[in-house]
């Protein structure tokens, strides 16, 4: 991964660039972005760098991409770059997975945990970085360089440590020489504090919708679908990815229609889009819910602050139509639909009958839609 491919370069990073570039950099770095915001993509921009045998520009913070060790990171083989990842398995560390992982970090560098879980059959089983994936992150760390300047040890998602993380804190305070951490998180007070106390921490912002749009109209998307993709997806690239290969950049409409029906309280209308809505499967489903609370969201800031700097991000059907909902919807029914918005993503994840859930929804709504509004009291 060169800087270049990244989809942003927040400023955090250009210090980390600007330090590995010079040799300074520290020997324990936490990096911490949102879930799908680049941190991973990042440290891997920054291992390459380290490791590169001829660096280029003046600043010498461009590898050269043509040296041994630039031919051997891009495929994420080389030996003094180390991995350590969340895993399942009580007795396992992460070197069995390596072939997935370096095909996960080939096709979607900015991977998100569930992702990654997923790839390596998890299903329901929780992922985590075990004991004996400490013992052997000592173990390497404790081998002398092969053939790089560096030793780096790449820890994605500390957070899955746990306790276990107790068992690396003499290795991170005092490492053997010329070897680096770079620990990538999204959660910093999942991590412990004596982890985080040994670091130093950079925290990255996420990518802006319009770098965002610029980064997927690259990669051949249409610009249209693009914007409305980064615009949904709210600083995670690995979501607007998905987003532009599924149906979830139509959802304005669908979400609208079913607004409409929640407001009427037609049975016939509710129960006809429960019925074409449940055939989507749970991933479009799950998007759904992402768009309209995401609708709900930016109803939100049009009704306080209006739209006159255009900082509403919905299309111009959608913004219609939520300034007609102005008077119909206040900030405490707001409140109660997204509530149960919210309950239905849960019930999504564990499977729940996608009829039953979105009638029951789509009741519950029209109840809070149509209830009479409180009479302003006159004044004394």
């Amino acid at each position: 991964m060169h800087f270049h491919q990244l989809v942003h370069q927040p400023q955090g990073l250009q210090q980390l660039r600007q330090m590995a570039a010079t040799d300074r950099l520290p020997h324990a770095n936490l990096l911490l972005s949102p879930p799908g915001g680049g941190g991973l993509a990042a440290a891997l921009a920054i291992a390459t760098l380290l490791l590169c045998e001829n660096r280029q520009g003046e600043a010498a913070d461009v590898p050269c991409g043509a040296c041994r060790a630039c031919r051997k990171t891009a495929k994420y083989i080389h030996p003094d770059l180390h991995f350590a990842f969340p895993t399942i398995g009580s007795k396992t560390n992460s070197d069995p997975f390596l072939p997935q992982w370096r095909q996960a970090l080939k096709e979607a560098p900015y991977l998100e945990a569930n992702d990654w879980l997923q790839r390596i059959g998890a299903e329901n089983k929780q992922g985590n970085i075990t004991r004996d994936a400490c013992a052997n992150i000592i173990r390497k760390l404790n081998l002398k360089i092969f053939e790089g300047n560096y030793k780096i040890m790449l820890i994605w998602l500390p957070e899955y440590l746990g306790n276990e993380g107790n068992r690396l804190l003499k290795m991170i305070e005092e490492p053997p020489e010329k070897t680096v951490f770079l620990l990538v998180a999204e959660r910093a007070e999942l991590i412990l504090n004596t982890i985080l106390s040994r670091c130093q921490l950079t925290k990255l912002t996420p990518p802006t919708a319009a770098e965002m749009t610029t980064a997927l109209s690259a990669q051949g998307v249409d610009a249209e679908r693009a914007a409305a993709a980064a615009r949904l997806a709210d600083g995670n690239f690995s979501l607007a990815g998905s987003l532009v290969e599924n149906e979830a950049i139509n959802h304005g409409p669908r979400f609208l229609t079913w607004m409409r029906a929640c407001f009427q309280g037609s049975a016939a209308g509710l129960t006809a889009w429960t019925d074409e809505f449940s055939k989507i499967g749970r991933e479009n489903q799950k998007h759904f819910l992402r768009y309209a609370l995401h609708f709900w969201r930016e109803f939100l800031l049009l009704s306080v602050m209006g739209n006159a700097d255009g900082n509403v991000r919905l299309p111009a059907n959608e913004l219609e139509s939520a300034r007609k909902l102005l008077p119909l919807v206040d900030h405490d029914q707001l409140a109660e639909i997204t509530t149960i918005l919210s309950e239905c993503t849960e019930h999504v994840e564990r499977n729940a009958n996608p009829k039953i859930l979105f009638l029951d929804a789509g009741i519950r709504i029209h109840q809070i839609l149509r209830r009479p509004k409180p009479q302003a009291q006159p004044a004394s």
